[in-house]
């Protein structure tokens, strides 16, 4: 899969900008796994570890998934200067799976001995961990929606890679690439920041920021247009399960002068909500009122406002749209 795509860079150099706060909440399987060694002579003997402290399948998955994000790395320096891409020839069909098989085995032991990675490689340990365990894991390569330049982007690119594991007759989303960190671009480096919500996601919002090259999930199929066309969510959105209602559409075509509405769930007046104009400074929504649940507020467009609107709930990110001027 080509690994220098621009859409990774956005998620990047944005990353900061809009105020990405990766900081969760760790649960108790993750208290554990955190006083874990940083490293194992072998995938087996983790494997062996999880499986004598953890009783659940789902513990186990979620076990992996930490293990992963507090110590593999995202491997930058790869991302910008990928390997030549590994040819090989065979002669029969059982060659060419022995070959693939020594290049997958060769990038798993990799991951797990050098702990740096790009998501390929993350996502070949987790289903190799995950199948140490007894569970069955899937890799599905796909289009990463991660900057406002995504909104309204007239078609998807194979770009990224996460997985699917079963558990209890359940499939489950899991993206630890997006687990384990940030880059920070003021400093020129990336940042270890635990992140637990690309465990287990909703697929509403998961598939919000992924679309799968198959284009269905579990028979399923999604909607291209909705991907390409919906607003941008981050990570609190997800965290918190704030709901965007209104606008539906990730574009929104006005004329100066009009009155844009918005409509968010689980939030109150008791949240501070803003937005940045296009000189980059906060303004505070004004006239805001509760309703369903959610909070309802409107902001007019007029000179001050930019090519993109992005509501800030408390100093995060929630959700950005493109402005179409009609």
């Amino acid at each position: 899969m080509p690994q220098k795509k621009i859409a990774f860079i956005f998620l990047l150099l944005n990353s900061i900008f809009l105020n990405y706060t990766f900081a969760q909440k760790i649960n108790e399987v993750d208290k554990i796994v955190a006083k874990y060694p940083k490293n194992f002579a072998t995938t087996e003997k983790l494997a062996e570890r999880i499986e004598k402290d953890f009783n659940s399948d789902y513990d186990k998955a979620r076990a992996i998934y930490s293990w992963m994000a507090f110590n593999i790395k995202y491997d930058f320096n790869a991302f910008l200067n990928p390997p030549r891409t590994q040819g090989f020839s065979y002669s029969t069909e059982a060659e060419k799976q022995r070959k693939i098989k020594q290049i997958n085995d060769n990038l798993i032991e990799k991951t797990f001995k050098s702990q740096k990675a790009v998501c390929e490689g993350f996502t070949a340990l987790y289903q190799h961990l995950t199948s140490l365990v007894g569970l069955k894991c899937e890799i599905i390569r796909g289009d990463s929606k991660i900057s406002v330049r995504d909104i309204g982007r007239k078609t998807t690119s194979s770009n990224h890679a996460w997985n699917m594991v079963l558990i209890d007759k359940k499939w489950v989303l899991v993206d630890v690439t997006w687990g384990q960190g940030y880059y920070d671009s003021s400093k020129g480096r990336m940042v270890a920041d635990f992140s637990s919500i690309y465990f287990d996601t909703d697929p509403d919002y998961f598939f919000a920021k992924h679309f799968p090259d198959s284009g269905s999930y579990l028979g399923n199929r999604l909607s291209k247009e909705d991907f390409l066309d919906g607003p941008l969510i981050y990570n609190k959105t997800i965290e918190f399960d704030y709901k965007i209602k209104s606008p539906e559409s990730g574009l929104i075509e006005v004329k100066r002068g009009d009155k844009i509405t918005f409509e968010i769930k689980n939030v109150s007046k008791s949240n501070q909500v803003f937005y940045l104009n296009k000189y980059n400074k906060p303004v505070k929504v004004q006239n805001s009122k509760e309703k369903r649940g959610g909070l309802e507020f409107q902001i007019l467009y007029d000179a001050n406002v930019g090519e993109y609107i992005t509501i800030f709930i408390d100093t995060n990110s929630i959700v950005s749209f493109k402005i179409v001027s009609k």
